[in-house]
């Protein structure tokens, strides 16, 4: 983040506060935890955002069987009303990470019991396995129950990741790339995050939206002016 702002570029920081969700249990005595496990509380998931004030961090919404195997990801209830009431009294925007449906109806909740301001910023995380699959049917689904006036974004995994772009831009909303989600151009051809942005931005431009500019998005995500 120091290097980015050292730059002079203007762009919104987005840091993830998602780490810290790990259990790997062990199937054969589920009450001992495996390498890999390093669960700890809401509030131990953001020392960084206390520290570096982002424009936006993650607040990933529920649980989740996280791929085959033995690993959860954990995030509970309790867990999110902390985590959302300081992320608020920091002042930074909350991007509500939602895997599947269930933890879309908790986000309004949290919406309703004043832990979040509006506009809400929600992120629709399709085709991670074992959450919300990769389907059109599903995205518009869930594209339903956003609270009214929401912003959102969709994005999926591999080879679905540009044409859930396209997705996303019909549905209304704003979209995600990059290699988290997706390591290839096409087939065989590694990408570069910028590459992966420049082909998000063809298709964008393609079906007739537009790509807002820094100051934009934070007017329509409602972040605080540039310092």
């Amino acid at each position: 983040m120091e290097r980015v702002k050292e730059t002079g570029t203007d762009v919104v920081i987005n840091l993830t506060a998602g780490m810290g969700g790990d259990l790997v249990i062990d199937p054969e005595n589920p009450l001992t935890h495996l390498p890999g496990t390093d669960l700890v509380s809401g509030l131990d998931r953001l020392p960084h955002v206390e520290d570096l004030l982002p424009d936006i961090c993650t607040l990933d919404c529920g649980s989740l069987n996280f791929g085959d195997g033995s690993n959860l990801y954990v995030s509970t209830p309790d867990m999110l009303r902390t985590g959302a009431k300081r992320i608020q009294e920091l002042g930074v925007r909350p991007e509500l990470e939602i895997f599947d449906t269930g933890q879309l109806w908790f986000a309004k909740q949290l919406l309703d019991e004043g832990l979040l301001d509006d506009p809400t910023v929600f992120q629709l995380c399709m085709g991670i396995p074992w959450g919300a699959p990769a389907d059109p049917g599903v995205l518009q689904a869930m594209v339903n129950m956003l609270p009214e006036g929401a912003q959102w974004a969709s994005f999926a995994l591999g080879r679905t990741q540009m044409p859930w772009v396209a997705q996303s831009i019909l549905l209304g909303g704003n979209v995600r790339v990059g290699l988290e989600d997706n390591l290839y151009l096409s087939r065989g051809v590694k990408a570069t995050n910028g590459q992966l942005v420049e082909r998000a931005v063809q298709i964008t431009e393609l079906l007739g939206a537009k790509v807002a500019t820094p100051d934009e998005a934070r007017q329509r995500l409602g972040l605080k002016p540039r310092a």
